[in-house]
């Protein structure tokens, strides 16, 4: 039995990235960039606007109230184009280039014109009271203060989120080159398990776990190919396998992995000629963790136990898949809370505890445990949204800290 630390280094050392493709942007997210993302140009590209008002010269409005000659309109799309005077004024939008000359804009508010809207705030000359003073720069926002053309905007290895899609489309990347989605199978094995549109018979249970592995795959950009349950039949077992790894780039088997008479996983893939990397971790839930690889194949086995199969997954699977994708974060987020029970972990093996995670009348994060009665327990996990993690051996008592795995 080995530690999580000691199979995480395993696992780095035995996943190579799988390559990169182009894809277009509204393909984007939750895809990791294969290149690095360039400002084409300067953001803004002119100077702007942030206001409604009157582009001027700062030292012409220095003994405000003065009135100013209004010379031209600088809209968004539409800029004038021309050098402001001196006690001359631009009509301007939230938005707009500032005209050459000018070094602020004096919000409508504090003008003449107190209805933006009015047949008056279309004129574009005549004459413009500014009603107080205003210092050089306010209201605009310069050339290039958010990016500069040429500097790096995201990196690779960053996977792609929803923010980020203005940000690529605004420089020009209505397509980004991205690792590949990894081929994954997912198959259960167990005489038991029935699929999950048929009624459960005596001694027989749905596949759940098949279900919760393929949206945990995809959370990562896996492509899945459901396989069928494989009863508890050394041969038929075996023969799955071979099928999975044949196209695939991992196979992520659960059920059948412990010690038990019908455990077979794990004889299955040693008959099949892999090379097993590690088979039980100091980890609760989910000692009983095969990793191995079959040819070319990575091939994890699982526990059949839903949480168990869960916490494996978030512990060993998804980096593999992050690791494939050359992803630069492959760990879950941490963070720190406060434990609102008791925690305890199991004797010499590391614990991940569901817990729910909410904000105390101090506003501190409490970690607050749901209640669950073991690894079968989906019901409960289902609740949670973090793991707390407890060190082998130890207890944390209500009030201390604990570090969270966010799920």
């Amino acid at each position: 039995m080995i530690s999580v630390s000691d199979a995480i280094s395993l696992i780095r050392r035995n996943v190579e990235p799988i390559g990169s493709e182009s894809i277009l942007l509204s393909q984007g997210v939750g895809r990791v960039l294969a290149e690095d993302i360039i400002a084409d140009m300067d953001l803004p590209p002119f100077d702007r606007s942030q206001m409604d008002g009157f582009a001027v010269r700062a030292a012409d409005v220095a003994k405000a109230p003065v009135d100013l000659e209004i010379v031209g309109e600088s809209a968004a799309g539409r800029g004038w184009h021309h050098e402001l005077k001196p006690n001359e004024a631009v009509r301007i939008m939230t938005g707009a280039p500032v005209p050459i000359g000018a070094d602020a804009v004096q919000k409508v508010e504090l003008t003449s014109e107190h209805s933006f809207g009015s047949d008056a705030a279309q004129t574009t000359d005549g004459s413009i009271s500014i009603l107080e003073p205003i210092a050089p720069g306010r209201n605009i926002v310069r050339q290039g203060a958010e990016i500069k053309k040429g500097e790096l905007i995201f990196s690779t290895g960053e996977r792609i989120n929803e923010r980020m899609i203005a940000s690529l489309a605004a420089f020009g990347y209505a397509g980004v080159l991205a690792a590949k989605r990894p081929r994954v199978a997912v198959f259960t094995t167990g005489s038991e398990v029935v699929e999950i549109n048929e009624m459960p018979g005596r001694d027989q249970i749905r596949n759940s776990n098949s279900a919760m592995l393929q949206a945990l795959v995809e959370t990562v950009a896996g492509q899945v190919h459901l396989l069928p349950t494989a009863p508890d039949d050394l041969d038929g077992i075996k023969e799955v396998i071979k099928a999975a790894a044949a196209s695939a780039d991992l196979v992520v088997i659960t059920g059948g992995v412990s010690v038990g008479k019908y455990d077979l996983t794990k004889r299955a893939l040693i008959e099949l000629g892999a090379e097993v990397f590690f088979e039980r971790v100091r980890l609760k839930p989910g000692k009983p963790a095969v990793f191995a690889r079959l040819d070319k194949t990575l091939m994890f086995g699982l526990p059949g136990n839903p949480v168990s199969a869960a916490v494996t997954f978030y512990m060993f699977v998804r980096k593999a898949l992050l690791l494939m994708q050359s992803a630069s974060m492959t760990d879950l987020p941490r963070a720190t809370a406060i434990a609102a029970d008791i925690l305890k972990a199991a004797p010499q093996r590391d614990t991940y505890l569901p817990v729910k995670l909410e904000f105390g009348s101090d506003g501190r994060v409490m970690a607050t445990a749901v209640k669950w009665i073991g690894s079968s327990d989906f019901i409960g996990y289902g609740k949670s949204d973090a793991l707390a993690f407890v060190p082998g051996g130890e207890t944390i008592g209500a009030g201390g800290q604990t570090e969270v795995l966010l799920l």
